[in-house]
């Protein structure tokens, strides 16, 4: 069936319809914003997603709910954004000179704001918040604002402000939440079907119609770049000041988006982002909870894709490993074509995966557990919050009645130039008893399954050492309660 293609893209922008026939493909949503339409209440602060000066909301319709999420407008591409809508800080006053917007007045009222600069993406952050959980607690306050980051308040006058919201407006009478249906019901009409392409040559993006219409594209063209939720390709424009055109833009399939869950496991469509498959993921997999609230902020979680994390192959992206020591694999698409491969085996060296050219990743599939399984990721990182890893481990052992291991998958991100398996330390471990002293042998094991690097991040004899630590932290987390309290006296004492 031939696609009928359209040369311009068309979304929401506060109250107002914009359709764009000239963009490109690297013109993001901060310079847009700040440069074409002259709204400065969004702020350049990293211009790399990190410190959510730039927040704003954007909604979009998934199953017929329009939702909206924070993003990072300084590595959001505009080329993305058809069919969406997208309010800034600029939006919440009155004309006139108004009352402030509840979220505004809160701010004022607890006297969260010093030197002001951060404040609109603290805004726009617990609006959004806001507008999903009208009373949060204080631990899912502090998640929201993960992505934001002040030089001058402390955060706790902003925790106090995000929860005194709901006690100064009614999110019942919220513009967002009275024009819910008519905003849903105007973007429902730019969703005309069509593929779109601006721009000629190398200079130009494409938004397929479905995902069939992808693969057709991309086998046709397989040098053209392929983008989620550029959360990482966002900086290569930002920092590198590479040219990645032509672009493909995924973010608006639906199809790709989907999450299947049957006897067997959890099959994540690839553009599913962290903020999608959090609740099915850790619904299943609890031991991944605190791994998926600490990659990226909420931002970047809302931007960010499953499959996005894997094809781009980095050696410290967060879910390889973690996904690697479950047994995870993914399905590959050329055309017509699909392949699956076991996730371990598509990293093949650093920056090398076992895709074709024209093949991208279409799905995630991630077996359940079984009973006798044991579990655990840890991530270590320089800060808490919204940071890379230094070391990523993911350990699953499976143990029969007498005690014996069957079965051991050891995973770490930052010790190779791809998530890689600890060969060595699992042979070690299966067939003998669980117990310290296999333990202390698989260990010392380590040593020649991996050569860190050093960086700025670590040092390889620091590398080394954490994740040996990590296998003991897995044993001791594994052996009940006694030993659980042991190794949170030892990190105590670290």
């Amino acid at each position: 069936m031939t696609v009928q293609i359209r040369n311009s893209i068309r979304f929401l922008l506060n109250h107002r319809l914009v359709e764009l026939s000239t963009v490109s493909p690297v013109q993001t949503l901060l310079d847009f914003l700040r440069l074409d339409r002259n709204l400065r209440g969004t702020k350049e602060g990293c211009a790399e997603g990190d410190c959510g000066a730039c927040t704003v909301l954007v909604g979009r319709l998934l199953d017929g709910r329009l939702k909206y999420e924070s993003v990072n407008a300084c590595i959001r591409f505009v080329g993305s954004l058809d069919g969406c809508h997208v309010v800034t800080v600029d939006s919440l006053a009155v004309p006139g000179g108004g009352p402030l917007h509840p979220v505004q007045q809160a701010m004022v009222e607890t006297h969260a704001s010093q030197c002001g600069f951060c404040t609109p993406g603290f805004v726009m952050s617990l609006y959004g918040l806001w507008m999903e959980n009208p009373k949060p607690s204080v631990e899912e306050i502090e998640k929201a604002l993960q992505g934001n980051l002040c030089r001058c308040t402390g955060y706790a006058a902003i925790v106090r402000a995000a929860e005194a919201i709901s006690t100064i407006g009614d999110l019942g009478r919220d513009p967002l939440v009275l024009e819910r249906e008519a905003i849903g019901q105007k973007l429902a009409a730019l969703k005309d079907g069509k593929r779109v392409v601006i721009g000629e040559g190398a200079e130009r993006f494409m938004l397929p119609a479905t995902v069939d219409d992808l693969a057709e594209i991309y086998a046709a063209e397989p040098a053209a770049r392929i983008v989620a939720g550029s959360t990482d390709v966002g900086l290569w424009v930002t920092k590198l000041m590479r040219n990645i055109s032509p672009v493909v833009h995924l973010g608006h399939l639906d199809e790709l988006r989907r999450t299947i869950v049957d006897e067997t496991g959890i099959t994540l469509g690839a553009g599913a982002s962290y903020t999608e498959s959090f609740p099915v993921v850790t619904g299943h997999f609890p031991q991944l909870t605190e791994l998926w609230n600490r990659i990226g902020g909420e931002q970047v979680r809302n931007m960010g894709t499953i499959g996005g994390n894997i094809a781009n192959g980095s050696p410290i992206g967060d879910t390889p490993p973690a996904l690697i020591a479950l047994g995870a694999s993914i399905v590959l698409r050329k055309g017509g074509q699909r392949r699956t491969v076991s996730l371990e085996n598509f990293f093949i060296e650093y920056g090398k995966q076992d895709r074709l050219p024209g093949e991208f990743v279409e799905a995630v599939r991630i077996p359940f557990l079984n009973d006798n399984a044991r579990y655990a990721v840890y991530k270590i990182t320089k800060r808490l919050d919204e940071d890379i890893s230094a070391v990523c481990g993911a350990f699953r052992v499976t143990l029969n009645v007498d005690g014996k291991v069957v079965d051991a998958v050891i995973a770490y991100g930052g010790m190779a130039g791809t998530p890689k398996r600890a060969g060595n330390a699992e042979a070690v471990l299966i067939g003998a008893d669980w117990n310290e002293v296999s333990i202390e042998a698989a260990m010392a094991a380590l040593g020649s399954d991996y050569t860190p690097l050093t960086d700025w991040r670590a040092s390889a004899e620091y590398r080394l050492l954490v994740a040996r630590n990590l296998l003991r932290r897995f044993y001791l987390e594994t052996e009940g309660a006694d030993a659980v309290r042991l190794d949170r006296k030892i990190k105590l004492a670290v």
